[in-house]
């Protein structure tokens, strides 16, 4: 009978014996590692350009506000507008760090990499989806808070315009839940970044084109009434109704705006079904 030649070599591997966090923990990591790379964070430094020169272009009129309020002693840039005044640099970050967080991922089919883990489908979408909300809000509440920061030193006449303020944090809220879910389902139906980028920022500005001809033509015609309606159909017109109507800020354009109560539950229908549809492509991408 033949002696066995085979040999177990101890190359030095040791079991991992500490505590496994589970699944909170790693859908954290992983929201946490994608909120780094949105900034650039981890990345190459060619990768930081874009999403620091827009939050620098983001801190352009806010600057410009506190010295004309140091200057001239009056309040000129109300915080609840801010979003809507800036919406193209907001559009052009959420066009260009969409597709970052998804399209590199389904690329290169590395979704069953991380699912091998105790991440589940619902928490891979759940971290990214928070990561790009969190980067959102943090887009557009630090310049308003640095202006009210402002407008407390410089001591305007009149009580300072705090609830203003909070109304378009909780503003920020809204615009960051609901760009980030739209974005995130645009940019996740193609594997190509390039492609990614095009799909968002002609989402916005087909939007925006449309919302704008049809609120022009009714006021042309008279139909004020009908004009805020028409306004809905870009999403940061919807999302600054839905804050006048929750948070009692001012709605930014002139016209009748909609019943605020339409305007939320738009809002809430728009940001469910894009969050079900990225839930069904990674379900898909997945499988």
């Amino acid at each position: 009978m033949t002696e066995p030649t085979a040999v177990i070599h101890d190359i030095g591997y040791r079991h991992y014996d500490g505590v496994r966090l589970g699944r909170g923990r790693a859908t954290l990591a992983l929201g946490v590692q994608s909120l780094r790379g949105v900034f650039g964070f981890g990345r190459t430094t060619r990768a930081k350009i874009m999403p620091l020169l827009l939050m620098a272009i983001m801190l352009m009129p806010t600057v410009v506000s506190i010295g004309v309020m140091a200057l001239a002693k009056q309040y000129i840039m109300p915080y609840a507008e801010y979003a809507v005044f800036m919406q193209a640099v907001v559009a052009v970050f959420l066009a260009a760090q969409s597709p970052y967080l998804v399209a590199p991922d389904l690329r290169f089919r590395v979704l069953p990499l991380y699912l091998s883990r105790p991440l589940t489908v619902t928490d891979y979408v759940v971290a990214k989806l928070a990561a790009l909300a969190v980067a959102l809000f943090g887009l557009l509440a630090v310049p308003i808070t640095i202006q009210f920061v402002g407008e407390l030193l410089v001591d305007l006449p009149g009580p300072p315009h705090t609830a203003d303020y909070l109304g378009a944090l909780g503003g920020a809220v809204l615009y960051a839940v609901l760009l980030s879910s739209v974005g995130i389902a645009l940019a996740s139906f193609t594997p190509r970044r390039g492609l990614g980028v095009a799909v968002v920022i002609a989402f916005y500005m087909f939007t925006a084109a449309v919302s704008t001809i049809f609120t022009g033509v009714l006021i042309s015609s008279g139909r004020d009434d009908l004009a805020g309606w028409a306004l809905l159909l870009n999403p940061f017109f919807l999302v600054n109704f839905a804050q006048s109507a929750l948070f009692g800020t001012a709605p930014v354009d002139l016209s009748v705006p909609p019943p605020g109560v339409v305007s939320v539950l738009i809002l809430l229908v728009v940001v469910a079904v894009a969050v079900t549809g990225v839930l069904l492509r990674y379900r898909k991408a997945a499988s």
